[in-house]
């Protein structure tokens, strides 16, 4: 799978509204049929700070995404929000889920 993870930090007067604002990509780019997850988390840190964690099935389904009408119509969109260009780490990994962390496990 392609493993992105994303931060994009918002303009102050947008970062309560982020979600809202990011909604309609949000939805259709978790209806994509290659997208395994799109989740935003605010920053504990950072109130202007958003961490976007997505994951795609394979390269196809990265390439279906980044060239989708709404990948786009977002990339017109949401960069007037930004306070600055959003930073990224993309990776492919061996899996199509997540793992879980035994170090953590819980024992009932």
């Amino acid at each position: 799978m392609i493993f992105i993870t994303a931060k994009f930090r918002i303009r102050p007067e947008h970062a309560d509204r982020w979600p809202e604002i990011a909604a309609d990509f949000t939805q259709a780019t978790r209806a994509e049929p290659g997208c395994l997850w799109f989740d935003w988390s605010r920053s504990l840190d950072d109130p202007n700070e958003y961490v976007l964690v997505e994951a795609f099935r394979d390269d196809q389904a990265g390439a279906a995404h980044v060239q989708s009408e709404h990948f786009k119509q977002a990339q017109q969109t949401l960069p007037p929000h930004l306070a600055e260009t959003p930073r990224i780490v993309n990776a492919t990994v061996d899996q199509q889920d997540w793992s879980l962390l035994g170090e953590m496990a819980v024992q009932d």
